[in-house]
């Protein structure tokens, strides 16, 4: 995987907005560094931006940069 941050599309961000207010569990499924696909169950609490990325953080203390996430709460 690439190392440079792609910004994710507003609508997408809005809907993880939308998720964090709710404090609804929800199944991530996003890509590690190596680019192996993996899911965790938690709730979004806030996203923080570091150097050019975003990234989410859930309760359970992920946090997860918005351009490797793959979906968020979809079978």
């Amino acid at each position: 995987m690439t190392d440079d941050y792609t910004p994710i599309a507003c609508s997408f961000h809005d809907r993880l907005e939308d998720l964090a207010t709710r404090r609804k569990r929800v199944v991530i499924r996003y890509a590690l560094e190596t680019g192996t696909i993996v899911s965790a169950g938690d709730v979004i609490t806030d996203w923080v931006v570091r150097g050019n990325a975003e990234y989410l953080r859930t309760a359970g203390g992920l946090e997860i940069r918005l351009d490797r996430l793959v979906s968020v709460d979809e079978g």
